[in-house]
């Protein structure tokens, strides 16, 4: 049993940059994580993942923009999210991938970008 935890999401300018951090419970080790966001009248989105070597690929609304890492040691995942724009404004959840029976999900974290 894993537990997710994000971090690091808040109010930030058109233009700026934040930090997401997801903090599991246990080691997640050998598993697949991703970055999902989730907007007002839109669809779930996979916006990064990252395999436990640090393999990492990215849609393509925030490819060059969006950085995603991870620390197996400290069993956390990271997310660096730059020159945001207002399209940006989700709750971003971290999440396990490809586990059966069914995924790990965090709680999300709110992101706003303002004009």
């Amino acid at each position: 049993q894993v537990q997710l935890v994000e971090s690091g999401g808040g109010l930030v300018q058109t233009g700026g940059s934040l930090r997401l951090s997801c903090t599991a419970s246990g080691s997640i080790y050998n598993i697949v994580m991703g970055w999902y966001r989730q907007a007002p009248g839109k669809r779930r989105e996979l916006i990064a993942q990252i395999t436990s070597s640090g393999s990492a690929d990215y849609a393509d609304s925030v490819k060059d923009r969006f950085t995603i890492s991870r620390d197996n040691t400290k069993s956390k995942v990271y997310l660096e999210m730059s020159d945001l724009g207002v399209d940006d404004t989700a709750v971003y959840l971290c999440a396990t991938r490809y586990r059966r029976p069914s995924d790990y999900w965090g709680q999300g974290t709110q992101v706003t970008v303002s004009s």
